[in-house]
């Protein structure tokens, strides 16, 4: 990335971000090379936010100023009404976005330019179907979060009694979610006999392409059994794994554009580092993402459970206790000896041992990468973002470590205790009386649980939705209950300290 040192104190003049003002944009700051007047879409994106632009689509710009893939540019979309706002945002200045890398070293920013419409967002989804139909649209990607895939958490399977799933098998027309509309596009692609695309997960779940498949096809079985034999059969789904920590944009991210001169409404900070590991299974072709950076590989599985077990597994263990201390960031939160030694402790002695090492790095080596990168104090990522959707993200990022521990008699006790931090932290109050916010789509029955889990603490493991059998794993079950216990007794920094001392 081209830099240009951000200078707060300096008043740099602003330019408002758009194809037009591209060559006023203040000098040492990279911006597309190549005429965006020439490109044509390949990609539609499903939920369109900060992470898809300083993932996938960042990779297809480098791409791009190669002066490669000028046919794969991206159209966002959307599905929610609040998608909306996000669309007139970036409509507004030509769908460019300001990338802004917070290294440690000295922050530096970028104009990224591969996406070049974004479509309405409409009950019923018509204009997402109709785009995802034309031919010229090889790869329908996603970013919609681990638990946006209509998955049991407990099973695996999918989720076929959830109310979305059910309107859009009775409407597969008019469908409410990403993926009923997929389904639609690729009802019309096939009896046109326009030919399949690929679904592409940018999401961090285990086996993320495998996961849309087995959403896409189970929802299409509902009300085509033949369309869903035509998917399974035509359709590719690559397996994938993402990494970029990517904080929310506000004000100051906002701010923060301004001191580079620049005007944009929706910019996008993000750290001094990016992974992306694919399958190569696109049943429509693919732009040259090795050539950008992206690793091509077969064994997908073995980086993903490496980083969603250490990484996003990671994160779980330090935003609960640092949310109940009322730490704000990440780095703050690392910058606290206590919750750092539990990330350090519990990943090394209760995670690592079941995760295999990948070409050039091992699973201890990768803790102290991924240590290093959540202390970064230029990235202002929040405990509660982090903590977000914590009955989604401790079944996916932590049991299968709790799991894995049991059956090969290792230590689970520190994983019990981050459960019982989840559990301390749903009972919606921090340690100095303040209130927590919801912040699952669940809260209100996860708050009702942590509730009755004060006196019974067992009660928050028979939640089999998420836990399955764990109630019934004893050093588990015993352990997580000594803790929560303990928590409410004495205090996080006491239970940290017992713990990590032990």
């Amino acid at each position: 990335m081209d830099e240009l040192m951000a200078d707060g104190g300096q008043n740099l003049g602003l330019t408002a971000l758009g194809n037009a003002t591209l060559a006023e944009l203040p000098d040492g700051i990279a911006r597309p090379t190549y005429d965006r007047s020439k490109l044509t879409a390949g990609i539609v994106h499903i939920g369109l936010g900060n992470f898809h632009r300083a993932h996938q689509a960042w990779y297809l710009h480098r791409l791009m100023q190669q002066g490669k893939a000028l046919d794969w540019a991206i159209i966002g979309a959307g599905v929610r009404a609040a998608d909306s706002a996000q669309r007139d945002r970036l409509l507004a200045q030509d769908c460019l976005t300001t990338l802004i890398e917070l290294d440690p070293s000295g922050k530096s920013a970028e104009v990224s330019g591969a996406m070049i419409d974004f479509l309405p967002v409409q009950e019923g989804n018509a204009a997402l179907i109709a785009q995802m139909a034309d031919p010229a649209i090889r790869i329908v990607s996603l970013t919609v979060t681990e638990g946006g895939y209509y998955v049991d958490p407990a099973t695996g399977g999918f989720d076929a009694d959830h109310e979305d799933i059910q309107h859009d098998a009775a409407h597969p027309e008019t469908p409410r979610t990403a993926f009923g509309a997929m389904i639609a596009a690729l009802r019309l692609r096939r009896d046109a006999k326009r030919g399949p695309f690929t679904g592409q997960s940018c999401d961090n779940l285990q086996g993320n392409g495998d996961v849309l498949r087995q959403t896409l096809v189970s929802l299409a079985r509902m009300s085509d059994p033949d369309l869903a034999d035509w998917i399974a059969a035509q359709c590719s789904f690559p397996n994938a794994m993402v990494d970029c920590i990517v904080p929310a944009t506000g004000p100051s991210e906002i701010a923060l554009a301004r001191s580079f001169g620049i005007d944009d409404a929706a910019p996008v900070t993000h750290e001094n580092f990016r992974q992306w590991v694919i399958e190569d299974d696109f049943c429509a072709g693919r732009p040259p993402w090795e050539e950008a950076g992206a690793t091509i590989s077969s064994a997908v599985h073995d980086y993903e459970v490496m980083k969603l077990r250490v990484l996003n597994g990671g994160h779980q263990i330090i935003a609960d206790p640092a949310e109940i201390l009322g730490i704000e960031t990440i780095s703050g939160a690392m910058a606290h000896p206590l919750i750092r030694a539990l990330l350090d402790k519990v990943a090394r002695d209760e995670i690592a041992p079941h995760v295999a090492a990948v070409p050039g790095i091992t699973p201890l080596a990768y803790l102290d990468l991924v240590a290093s990168r959540f202390a970064n104090p230029e990235i202002k990522d929040t405990t509660r973002r982090v903590a977000f959707d914590g009955s989604s993200r401790h079944a996916g990022f932590l049991l299968p470590s709790v799991r894995e521990g049991l059956a090969a008699g290792a230590p689970v006790s520190g994983l019990a205790l981050v459960s019982a931090l989840w559990a301390r932290y749903c009972t919606g109050q921090r340690e100095d009386g303040s209130v927590v916010a919801p912040n699952d789509p669940a809260w209100d029955d996860l708050q009702q649980v942590a509730l009755q889990a004060k006196s019974d603490p067992a009660a928050w493991l028979e939640m089999r939705h998420i836990y399955g059998d764990l109630a019934e794993a004893k050093p588990f079950a015993d352990a997580f209950c000594s803790w929560l216990s303990l928590l409410h007794s004495d205090g996080v920094e006491a239970a940290l300290t017992r713990y990590v001392q032990g």
